[in-house]
């Protein structure tokens, strides 16, 4: 069924958005945002990190060549007040800011290595918000800490009960869906103008980025629905890593019952075809899968990311008018 109808978005909305870092809120949902308010519906957003791993534009702005960590804690400090600004003029007041204050660049750390906190710090939030919207990155995004700001966010809804319906936004890749398919839910000028003024204000991303940052705000706010990804039966893993790669290569399983992971030559898998096959452990609500090879390495993208099951969606993001 195609997505391009609008959402329905009225006094009863509550839209809580997960960002990974900040400016993330501005760029993926300025204007959803701002229309849920003008409807007198709630917003709230999840500020996952405070994007202190950020060292060019703090090099270039700062005029020094080596950050350490009294230097990332300041300009996370600096970033956070940023935000702060920005969502001041989308109209979201600062107690509608939840910010866990993790590091840049280490939420997949939270995930493998600290999953019953990750997990139950994300679900306080939605158990204290109670949204019946959640907006979060896409699975897809190529940046590892919107790939698994993604996972953290679909187990913690699920453990806490969420009935909520689920948007993502992609800011570093391409959507699954085709672009008439996906969701577009404002069109609104003076509302895309207000967004923009909300992005100049992450003044630190501007000063090496601002032509990227501009772009993306400018383009229609658009959005894909999260995929099914149940955590029975086999996951089917897209990827074909190459005998060498296998050496280095590790495979993460993150589901209902915490994280596991194994070196690729003594995961459990099984060949289907020319696919491979992750059987699942059964676990409550969704699962997915990740390959990594676990280097440091200033490329900061995922080469392969997470994967779930991804069976033809039923039904509609939006809600039903009432």
């Amino acid at each position: 069924m195609p997505l391009s109808r609008d959402p329905v978005i009225d006094g009863s909305t509550r839209v809580l958005v997960v960002a990974p870092h900040p400016d993330d809120e501005s760029l993926a949902a300025g204007m959803l945002i701002q229309r849920t308010l003008a409807a007198g519906g709630r917003a709230d957003v999840l500020l996952l990190t405070d994007g202190d791993d950020n060292p060019w534009p703090q090099r270039w702005i700062e005029r020094r060549l080596v950050i350490d960590a009294a230097g990332r804690a300041r300009w996370g400090a600096r970033r956070r007040l940023e935000v702060a600004a920005a969502l001041g003029r989308l109209g979201v007041g600062p107690e509608h800011l939840h910010a866990l204050g993790w590091h840049d660049m280490q939420v997949t750390d939270e995930l493998r290595m600290r999953t019953s906190a990750a997990v139950g710090a994300i679900r306080r939030i939605v158990e204290r918000v109670r949204p019946n919207l959640v907006v979060i990155p896409d699975l897809g995004d190529s940046h590892p800490d919107h790939g698994s700001a993604h996972v953290l966010a679909r187990l913690a809804l699920s453990a806490a009960g969420s009935m909520a319906e689920i948007l993502t936004y992609m800011i570093h890749g391409t959507e699954r869906s085709a672009p008439e398919d996906l969701i577009v839910p404002d069109a609104d000028p003076e509302r895309l103008a207000t967004k923009i003024d909300a992005v100049l204000e992450h003044a630190t991303q501007m000063a090496l980025s601002r032509k990227r940052m501009l772009g993306v705000a400018s383009r229609p706010e658009r959005f894909d629905r999260a995929p099914a990804a149940p955590g029975t039966g086999a996951l089917r893993l897209p990827w074909q890593p190459g005998h060498l790669a296998r050496v280095r290569l590790r495979l993460v399983l993150a589901d209902g019952l915490g994280v596991q992971v194994w070196p690729w030559r003594h995961a459990p898998i099984e060949r289907a075809g020319e696919q491979w096959l992750l059987p699942l452990r059964g676990a409550p609500g969704p699962a997915f899968a990740k390959l990594t090879a676990d280097l440091s390495t200033p490329w900061i993208y995922d080469r392969y990311g997470w994967a779930g099951e991804d069976p033809e969606p039923v039904g509609l993001v939006a809600r039903a008018a009432g």
